[in-house]
């Protein structure tokens, strides 16, 4: 199995909506933090990744069709050039309205004083201090203008470098429409997926500190 479609959109820009949109058009299993949390065997891999250690993108991802949101979505450029018959789908918001919600939900457990006492949660935020912290916004995750200027940045990077037949830029209030005709496939009957507001973010959180 190889990866389909990787998404390059950062967390926060409706990357589980998109994982669910993906699954039921048949381009799953999706890759996303979820899966990280339900298989911890994985955060060495991502750590390693994130720490700049050589990695096989092949065998992080062995058994997905797709991917979506941190971590996988940092290493977008690696994806594309690793299964360059993918097609990359980068979720974008309104940077303000994007930084609102990051700041309510990722940022807050990127700040938090204390480490939460459940191992693997520990050990996913260590890696996100990788991944996130330093390589998405070089440790400066305390400066608002700096975050946000590096949302930008991620965007455009990903826009300059992959032609238009390969990119989708996606806001996912547009619904099925662009995504499935960009990927080729007839929109199903269903209502987009509309999923992980900022209370079911938390849910989530909860559900891993258990």
């Amino acid at each position: 199995m190889t990866l389909d479609v990787i998404g390059a959109g950062l967390g926060r820009t409706g990357t589980l909506s998109l994982r669910h949109a993906l699954e039921e058009l048949g381009l799953g299993p999706c890759h996303h933090m979820e899966e990280v949390i339900a298989n911890p065997r994985q955060i060495p891999v991502w750590h390693a990744a994130g720490s700049g250690e050589p990695v096989d993108w092949g065998e992080i991802l062995a058994g997905y069709r797709s991917s979506v949101d941190w971590p996988s979505a940092q290493f977008w450029a690696e994806l594309a050039d690793r299964f360059p018959d993918a097609k990359v789908v980068l979720t974008v918001r309104d940077r303000e309205r994007w930084y609102e919600s990051f700041s309510k939900t990722i940022l807050m457990l990127l700040r938090a004083p204390e480490p939460p006492p459940n191992p693997t949660l520990r050990a996913i935020l260590a890696m996100t201090q990788e991944v996130i912290v330093r390589r998405a916004f070089e440790g400066r995750i305390d400066d608002a203008e700096h975050v946000k200027a590096s949302f930008d940045r991620h965007n455009a990077a990903v826009k300059a470098a992959l032609p238009p037949h390969r990119l989708l830029v996606f806001e996912v209030a547009q619904g099925w429409e662009p995504l499935c005709a960009f990927l080729d496939i007839p929109v199903p009957a269903t209502p987009f997926p509309r999923v992980n507001s900022t209370e079911e973010f938390w849910e989530i959180v909860r559900k891993a500190e258990r």
